[in-house]
């Protein structure tokens, strides 16, 4: 095997080197050889792709479907796009010149972030949150402000939004993620409202992340760009909603203005997505509407199950309104801090969960559970979860 040679050793993007390793994937892949382990750690659904869906992506491989689409997404694909969005959301983007077919909301992610940012920009991020939103902003020389919502419920309220833009008030965008991984909260029209007075005119850029927006367990998800079309990034994509993450499809949809500088970036990093993956995602949006339903009642059963095994056990847990996690608290009387608590569990209780500082400094104190994964598999962990608890009492 080669090893690197010590004239380019010291060579390379300076950015990187401080940046970890993705500590959720990390730390599901330091505990996957404990024997006998529960896993409830990676947010992946546990339920196949729908058959339809499937014999989509076949088709177009039968159909010699094999060439490069149009860097911004096949046509077919961006109108299915579109008509989703004005049917379940009532926000309204052309497909021509206002959507870009992505691959995953992870590239939707980096580049929204690529399109806006310079050296030295601040990104206002409400945390706990999906950790790859604040080491992207490093990798791209910019800077994540941490906006702490675990005393507000795990929710940016409009008070804190304008402390934090009085202190920041060059901040470039926000990030928003609802549902929420990993808090699993939803704002409401109201609440986004509110936010949205406080954003308006303001020179701030709304990245608004809702690939969890199919499972939402109460009231009708509402997109943070029908309230504040003009200054939001809308990011989605199909891996939730149908189980497609292997597919790797998202999206950006957003103003023209933006969308023309976002697929110079998207174009130069990856040319377009596969074409299986396009036809399949389109059949899905076409065709597939209803295909999230069944999904969203098991996940909705599992999140009151664990809830309330959680809360009896004693780990206070905000009942989420949407995604698959649940974030519980860990007591304090265990003196553990999150990591050593979950890598307590994992080696001791035999159940893999996330410590909770993989979502930034307000995850301290908490861990994520993801019930993405079969009733069966729930019920043991929470019955290994019990006895663990019995010995730290």
């Amino acid at each position: 095997m080669p090893k690197l040679a010590k004239s380019v050793a010291e060579v390379g993007n300076k950015l990187t080197r401080p940046i970890g390793d993705d500590k959720i994937l990390m730390f599901n892949s330091e505990i996957a050889n404990i024997p006998g382990i529960v896993r409830l750690t990676l947010g992946e659904p546990d339920f196949n792709v729908p058959e339809h869906v499937k014999q989509a992506a076949i088709k177009s491989i039968e159909d010699n479907q094999s060439h490069y689409t149009p860097q911004k997404g096949i046509t077919g694909l961006r109108k299915a796009i579109s008509n989703y969005l004005a049917k379940d959301y009532d926000v309204h983007y052309d497909p021509e010149t206002e959507v870009i077919v992505t691959i995953g909301a992870t590239e939707a992610i980096y580049t929204s972030l690529s399109t806006i940012m310079n050296h030295g920009d601040k990104i206002l991020v409400p945390t706990p949150a999906f950790s790859i939103y604040m080491d992207d902003i490093e990798l791209l020389g910019g800077v994540p402000v941490e906006i702490d919502t675990s005393k507000d419920n795990f929710k940016l309220t409009p008070a804190k939004l304008e402390e934090v833009l009085t202190k920041d008030p060059d901040a470039k965008a926000i990030i928003m993620n609802y549902p929420s991984n990993p808090t699993g909260i939803v704002y409401t029209e109201k609440e986004l409202n509110a936010l949205a007075n406080v954003i308006r005119d303001k020179s701030l850029y709304v990245i608004s992340d809702e690939i969890y927006s199919q499972l939402v367990y109460g009231e009708k998800h509402v997109s943070f760009a029908k309230i504040l079309p003009e200054q939001t990034v809308l990011i989605n994509g199909l891996s939730k909603s149908h189980a497609m993450t292997g597919y790797r499809i998202g999206y950006i949809a957003a103003p023209k203005e933006f969308v023309d500088q976002a697929s110079k970036v998207h174009s130069f990093t990856v040319t377009c997505p596969s074409n299986p993956a396009q036809f399949a995602a389109q059949e899905a949006l076409e065709n597939g509407l209803d295909d999230p339903i069944e999904m969203r009642k098991t996940y909705e059963e599992r999140r009151d199950y664990v809830v309330k095994e959680m809360n009896d056990l004693g780990y206070k847990t905000i009942k989420p309104d949407g995604a698959f996690y649940v974030f519980p608290a860990i007591p304090k009387k265990f003196g553990l801090t999150s990591e050593e608590f979950c890598r307590k569990l994992a080696k001791e209780g035999k159940v893999g969960v996330v410590p909770g500082d993989a979502f930034g400094e307000a995850g301290e104190g908490f861990f994520r559970v993801s019930y993405a994964t079969s009733m069966d598999n729930i019920q043991e962990a929470m019955k290994r979860l019990k006895a663990f608890t019995a010995k730290l009492l």
